[in-house]
């Protein structure tokens, strides 16, 4: 299996398991990780997820230049053609970690941002290197980088290519923290159960709150935050939340 999908408690993890390959992504693995990210996303037992790369060369490669691109060049006029997933096309409200083990580039630098909290091992590299080879980042790069750093940076990145090492990603506020390689998934491992210990559909109603809002202007942002208020309000989880408050022991969230 190209995507190693395992569930441990309310935690899922995704490891991009094509080492040989730096863990670029083919359209075999694009489906894997697709169907692997829907079992996620509908599962009511599993509340965090973290995607990874196998081996500590490399988060993610990018798409594979003798599979993926072609088929991208081939359906360019044809959006529907590539199966959605959470860089396009796939809602998930569930919160999403990427551990980033290696090197993380064009289709595995849009990867990571499109989860949630980016960790770093400090041999980590960044980038989207598409316009050396004639592209741009077509997996959501292009919009999600000026949206999580400043925009100069991000023209910085997409306009020339060069990638930056974990230090400064963690500098301009690309990723949340940077720690050695051998502790990377024990750190994730930690924020994802730190992430299990809250409300899971407050946390959810939360990330929707937050990617939503940022393409609204303030006012429309607020009427959206207090729909999403009136929702969590009316669960059983808040309920729970506030009895245990009271009772000061730690509550028994079911995701209801």
């Amino acid at each position: 299996m190209a995507i190693d999908y395992k569930k441990e408690g309310r935690v899922a993890i995704f490891t991009i398991n094509r080492p040989e390959a730096m863990n670029a992504m083919n359209m075999e693995t694009m489906g894997e990780f697709r169907q692997a990210i829907i079992d996620f996303r509908d599962d009511p037992e599993l509340w965090v997820g973290i995607v990874t790369g196998a081996g500590e060369k490399a988060f993610c490669g990018g798409a594979d230049i003798k599979d993926t691109l072609p088929f991208m060049q081939k359906h360019s006029r044809d959006a529907w053609s590539f199966p959605p997933s959470i860089m396009r096309g796939l809602e998930l409200w569930k919160p999403l970690i990427a551990a980033i083990n290696g090197m993380a580039l064009g289709g595995g630098m849009e990867i990571a941002l499109a989860c949630d909290i980016r960790i770093a091992a400090e041999n980590a590299r960044l980038g989207t290197p598409e316009v050396a080879l004639g592209l741009i980042p077509g997996w959501g790069g292009t919009q999600r980088l000026p949206r999580a750093i400043p925009k100069c940076k991000a023209a910085e990145m997409l306009l020339m290519g060069k990638p930056i090492d974990a230090q400064e990603a963690y500098r301009i506020g690309l990723v949340n923290k940077v720690v050695p390689q051998a502790e990377l998934m024990a750190t994730a491992k930690e924020w994802a159960e730190t992430i299990c210990q809250a409300g899971p559909l407050a946390v959810r109603a939360a990330k929707e709150a937050m990617l939503r809002g940022c393409d609204m202007t303030l006012e429309d942002g607020l009427r959206l935050e207090s729909s999403l208020v009136a929702y969590v309000l009316a669960t059983e989880d808040f309920a729970e939340g506030i009895k245990a408050f009271v009772e000061k022991r730690k509550p028994n969230y079911k995701a209801k």
